[in-house]
């Protein structure tokens, strides 16, 4: 069972996440509403995996996944964001995001991936 770190700033997205993940074999091991919080969950719960929505407050996700990469370069995160610009897209999977996903998200194109990863 792959542990998982759910990073969104919308408790909604958060618990809809949580709830997919857990009905297809995931253990969530923690939630985050903002990149610096994500920062801190990842390095107390070392997850295997992350999703990780890219615009929140404090800290983007974007900054989040470089400050995470800094601290594990071999950690997974999948970036889930309604912002599908290009160059947010290019920047992700730049910096080291495994994949991204724009929402709204189909169930099977979100655990295939994880799945993979």
């Amino acid at each position: 069972m792959k542990r998982v770190l759910i990073v969104d700033d919308s408790q909604f997205m958060r618990l809809s996440m949580k709830a997919m993940l857990e009905r297809n074999g995931f253990e969530v091991v923690g939630e985050a509403q903002n990149g610096k919080i994500a920062v801190q969950k990842y390095q107390e719960l070392c997850p295997e995996l992350v999703t990780m929505d890219i615009t929140m407050p404090e800290m983007d996700g974007l900054e989040a996944l470089s400050a995470i990469r800094k601290l594990d370069p071999s950690c997974k995160i999948l970036m889930i964001s309604a912002v599908g610009q290009e160059t947010n897209v290019r920047r992700a999977i730049l910096e080291g995001a495994k994949n991204f996903i724009v929402k709204p998200y189909k169930e099977e194109k979100v655990i295939d991936i994880l799945n993979k990863l």
